[in-house]
């Protein structure tokens, strides 16, 4: 079918050009039935050639929603948040909901903003991605609309998608460990409660594990955490680091932003990676393979995280009294350049 056709694509021309029935690509839209995954494959590429937008409003009129959900992530301009963000918009447009895009930063009254916007059904749902369970609305208000967390808070109120950040700390440390560090330090998490968040908390728990685990020594001066976590706190962290005269062989920075800055910052004060320092990062953003070294990282399928996500969400508002779910996204350790080889010679300095 061609893609000037007059007026506007419907179910039903998406139908014909996918050789599949409307109820189909309804199911497609909602996600209230399983469809095969090359169908489902066959529908979405037919939307995309008539782009096909489905009708918000009539959907609306007849389910009592506005058709439109809101996501909240803490700071927009990291590229993992882009990432995120553009996985999640995707997998919401792909179920046929308009998004609402809102930045909590550290401002709990951004959250209520949103709940209140949800209970007036300006929006049918909420993702929320709090950096904290101490300044989130998940924990002063117990008249929650639907809501899916994201990220690594841990509470039982809401449904949540996750990976397992210690796991994945502790997955990360033993790659580490196992090509020949033993002085293991972390920009990303220290003692500070003024600095703790849900991340941080959790992936300092899993290195310390892993740490202790293979025996080794655990010096809280290899600890540093920066906020906010961009690449100028991973260059902190570093010049911290050679400030305390401590000695490290291995850096787990507890985002890629962060081993990007702290990559300058070794390079800076001429230090080699992997040479002499290891580094490893965390999330597999997509500057994680053009750095130099490229870097090694956590990694998850962030695509998968975003379906789990929207879906979850969809059930929530179907099913408001539904049993709470949590649902985890399997991660994996992505070895690259950055820890292709021991460190070379004494620890540093």
């Amino acid at each position: 079918m061609p893609k000037d056709r007059p007026g506007r694509a419907t179910m039903k021309d998406v139908a014909a050009l996918a050789g599949v029935s409307a109820k189909t690509v309804s199911n497609v839209l909602t996600g209230s039935a399983v469809v095969r995954p090359e169908t489902q494959e066959r529908v979405e590429a037919a939307m995309r050639e008539l782009d096909f937008v489905p009708n918000l409003s009539a959907r609306g009129l007849r389910n009592g929603r506005s058709g439109v959900i809101a996501i909240a992530l803490p700071d927009l301009a990291t590229s993992f948040s882009a990432e995120m963000l553009h996985h999640l918009v995707n997998a919401a447009h792909q179920r046929g909901y308009a998004v609402q895009v809102e930045e909590t930063a550290l401002a709990p009254e951004r959250e209520r903003d949103l709940v209140s916007r949800a209970r007036a059904h300006l929006v049918d749902g909420l993702v929320l991605n709090p950096i904290r369970i101490e300044d989130s609305v998940i924990d002063r208000d117990e008249r929650l609309p639907p809501i899916v967390l994201i990220g690594e808070v841990e509470q039982h109120v809401t449904d949540r998608v996750l990976i397992d950040s210690p796991g994945g700390a502790r997955d990360a440390v033993a790659h580490l460990i196992e090509r020949g560090a033993r002085r293991i330090a972390a920009i990303g998490g220290d003692e500070r409660a003024d600095r703790a968040t849900a991340t941080s908390r959790l992936r300092l728990a899993g290195m310390r594990e892993a740490i202790a685990a293979a025996g080794l020594a655990h010096d809280p001066r290899r600890e540093v955490n920066v906020l906010p976590w961009n690449a100028e706190a991973g260059a902190t962290g570093v010049r911290t680091l050679l400030e305390r005269g401590v000695e490290f062989d291995a850096l787990l920075c507890f985002t890629d932003s962060i081993a990007i800055g702290a990559l300058h910052a070794l390079a800076a004060a001429g230090l080699r990676v992997p040479e002499d320092v290891l580094v490893c990062g965390f999330d597999d953003i997509e500057q994680a393979r053009y750095t130099t070294p490229e870097l090694s990282t956590v990694s998850f399928d962030r695509a998968e995280f975003a379906r789990a996500t929207i879906a979850l969400l969809e059930e929530r508002m179907t099913a408001p009294s539904a049993p709470i779910r949590a649902v985890a996204i399997p991660h994996r350790v992505v070895a690259r350049t950055s820890t292709a080889s021991a460190p070379g010679g004494a620890a540093v300095p």
